[in-house]
């Protein structure tokens, strides 16, 4: 049954009434970590999808303006086919049932992240930094972005007591983070290009959702969400294939240029992971704790474990990687499986 909320009863008012629509199904699609909720509803012989994205939570006037500049730069995304931003209402053309995320496996990887690479190659080729208005990604996000694990992962969801020591070692972790990010090229980033926001194209192209939050920001940052993905997980050495092939499309688009060299380019790569996975376990735990939302606490694990397996390979870490495996992730499976 389709809810009764008074959001839907304004939404299926403004389909009806204000566009003059004949709705034949409508169902719901899905919904994502924020306040937004979609529909999928068929008029005629046409599926659409329609945005619930209720005021002052949210906000969808950058979703116009970033799809703009995305289709722009040659990407997939949805057109939108009527606004009432003042009412949080979008209605949008339908990308298709199916994610990355429902399609991937061993043989279909690589083709599926080739297209999502490809696209994103095209984002950062094309889509101007100058002329997209977004805002940067600086140090002061980086920071808040890194204050919500201690916050609501540590604090919060764990009730870890810390030690005297713990939190010199958190700075100085998250202040090596944050100048690897603020050190790298900016391009525009998606923020949020990872399997669950690609959807499977008839063409070369995947589908691309969820960018109302892009920014200008460092150039490794959507192609670590996309790597190291937080719902799925691949080999390390098929995924630094992927980064060396991206890499080389880098330079031979001169997006880059030789003085910066691989190695750099990887270890770029890997701290922004370790800042995007504690950012992000940080939210799947105040998605739990303050959205009722428990499902996220299942990929909390591999987040987290991405950063001790990745952190290892730096010595500047080690204080924190042993805070890691010696306290915080035990605590963390202990939690789960309570």
């Amino acid at each position: 049954m389709p809810p009764s909320d008074d959001r839907y009863q304004l939404m299926m008012q403004w389909l009806e009434t204000d566009l003059g629509l004949a709705i034949r199904t409508i169902q719901p699609a899905s919904s994502d970590a924020s306040f937004r909720r979609y529909f999928r509803l068929e008029i005629g012989e046409a599926s659409h999808i329609v945005m619930d994205a209720p005021p002052p939570q949210e906000d969808v006037r950058p979703f116009i303006r970033i799809e703009g500049l995305l289709a722009k730069a040659g990407l997939k995304t949805p057109a939108i086919e009527a606004s009432d931003p003042e009412k949080g209402f979008l209605l949008l053309t339908d990308l298709g049932h199916v994610s990355f995320l429902d399609a991937l496996n061993e043989d279909s990887v690589d083709r599926y992240y080739g297209s999502a690479m490809r696209s994103l190659l095209a984002l950062q080729t094309h889509a101007s930094i100058t002329e997209s208005g977004l805002p940067a990604y600086d140090e002061a996000l980086l920071r808040r972005e890194l204050d919500l694990f201690p916050k609501w992962c540590l604090e919060a969801f764990l009730g870890l007591e810390m030690a005297l020591e713990d939190p010199a070692i958190l700075s100085r972790t998250f202040d090596i983070l944050v100048q690897s990010a603020l050190d790298q090229p900016r391009v525009v980033v998606h923020r949020d290009f990872h399997s669950r926001n690609l959807m499977v194209s008839h063409d070369d192209r995947p589908g691309v959702l969820d960018f109302q939050d892009a920014v200008i920001g460092p150039i490794t940052y959507d192609l670590v969400s996309l790597l190291r993905d937080c719902y799925i997980e691949w080999p390390p050495e098929r995924l630094d294939g992927w980064v060396k092939g991206y890499y080389s499309s880098l330079l031979s688009h001169q997006v880059i240029n030789q003085e910066t060299d691989f190695a750099l380019f990887k270890r770029w790569f890997d701290l922004m992971g370790l800042q995007r996975h504690l950012k992000a376990a940080g939210i799947f735990c105040r998605l739990d704790i303050r959205d009722h939302k428990s499902s996220y606490l299942q990929d909390l694990p591999r987040t987290l474990g991405y950063v001790a397996s990745v952190g290892q390979h730096y010595p500047e870490f080690s204080d924190f990687i042993h805070l890691m495996t010696d306290r915080i992730l035990p605590a963390i499976q202990g939690k789960i499986s309570s």
